[in-house]
């Protein structure tokens, strides 16, 4: 979702940025009278009509889109009351003191995707899966490879927090810890109120007061780094081996994931051509086989042959040589997957064909 400071909410409502509130009020009628679900049936319609309720509610607050506007200028102290200790605007449990909305740093290029920077969301690290490829005999013997790859590590500025003071998160000032804010709606369509998610802490209800400027609030960076991936002797394809704690950070110092490596062996791994020919050799199979019982084989013969033919090429196309036993099971299973779906078609189709020649038999005897 895109955060506050992501979306210009004055060219959503199409409206200056030193727009009265009655302009603001009157832009959001005509969009959201347009836009209501109840009157348009548009896929995008409800998604858009959630968008310009978003921006209402925000402008439409005089504190909300004082902050709005600081945040957007870059000074997250800009344009707040004096009355709230570091402009902040918020006086709440632990005192909100604002903040920016810093660009998140990847390799230092600028116009990178912004983050709300005050949002304070931990979210465990995701694992990192890196695919090392082996030899047979590493596999069977066990090797220690060692990985490139890029993640996510803990801030070193501010320790994974995403602040630099380490100060606890606060209760977000735009909704007040619930993770949503409302749109009053009676003014256009007689009574209710509209709920969406509140755009300064992503749904979270909570924010910090001095996001780390090297890793923009989210508490962890990018980076390229090494690790050793030790696979255990009698490692086949597709198994995988775990290195805690090396796979992405979490954000604002939730637990982290690990690295997953996944051990590639070529004389094991059935793939492309030749998986795609052991199933379609598996599905001809149950047509020959029943057409046989059946007296119907040279039908068949002829229908089948071509595709039989193409099965056994695409399998010696993948290649055959230097594969082990492994390889040689997984292509039996695949084989025995193509005749089990190939077998109640085979047996409509050669049912049918047995069928036609009887009734054409007297015919010909005639």
């Amino acid at each position: 979702m895109a955060t506050m400071n992501e979306k210009d909410y004055y060219a959503i409502l199409g409206v200056p940025k030193d727009a009265s509130a009655r302009d603001i009020q009157k832009a959001f009628q005509q969009k959201a009278r347009k836009l209501h679900p109840d009157v348009n049936k548009a896929p995008d319609a409800e998604e858009k009509f959630k968008e310009v309720s978003e921006a209402y509610a925000v402008l439409s607050d005089e504190q909300k889109r004082a902050r709005y506007d600081a945040m957007r200028s870059g000074n997250p102290f800009a344009g707040a009351p004096s009355s709230a200790p570091y402009g902040g605007g918020y006086a709440g449990a632990g005192g909100y003191t604002g903040s920016p909305f810093d660009g998140f740093p990847f390799g230092g290029a600028a116009g990178q995707r912004r983050r709300a920077a005050s949002a304070y969301n931990p979210e465990t690290g995701a694992d990192v899966v890196v695919d090392v490829e082996l030899t047979a005999e590493q596999a069977k013997h066990g090797a220690r490879r060692a990985v490139k790859y890029r993640r996510y590590e803990p801030c070193d500025r501010c320790h994974g927090s995403g602040s630099v003071s380490s100060a606890q998160a606060h209760t977000c000032p735009s909704c007040g810890g619930t993770g949503t804010v409302e749109v009053d709606l009676s003014f256009l369509f007689g009574a209710g109120t509209f709920q969406t998610v509140c755009p300064e802490c992503g749904g979270s209800g909570r924010v910090i007061s001095d996001p780390c400027p090297d890793c923009g609030g989210s508490g962890r960076t990018p980076v390229v780094t090494e690790a050793v991936v030790e696979f255990p002797a009698g490692t086949h394809d597709g198994d995988t081996v775990r290195v805690k704690a090396m796979g992405h950070a979490g954000t604002n110092g939730a637990a982290g994931g690990d690295l997953v490596g996944r051990a590639h062996v070529a004389a094991e791994r059935l793939e492309g051509p030749a998986r795609q020919g052991f199933y379609l050799i598996g599905f001809i199979l149950p047509f020959l086989v029943l057409s046989a019982v059946s007296g119907v084989l040279t039908l068949f013969a002829v229908i089948c042959i071509v595709p039989l033919i193409l099965g056994i090429s695409m399998i010696v196309r993948g290649g055959i040589r230097g594969r082990n036993m492994l390889w040689w099971k997984r292509g039996f299973s695949q084989m025995v997957g193509g005749c089990a779906n190939g077998l109640l078609l085979a047996f409509i189709s050669v049912s049918f064909a047995s069928c036609s020649r009887g009734m054409f038999m007297p015919y010909r005897m005639m």
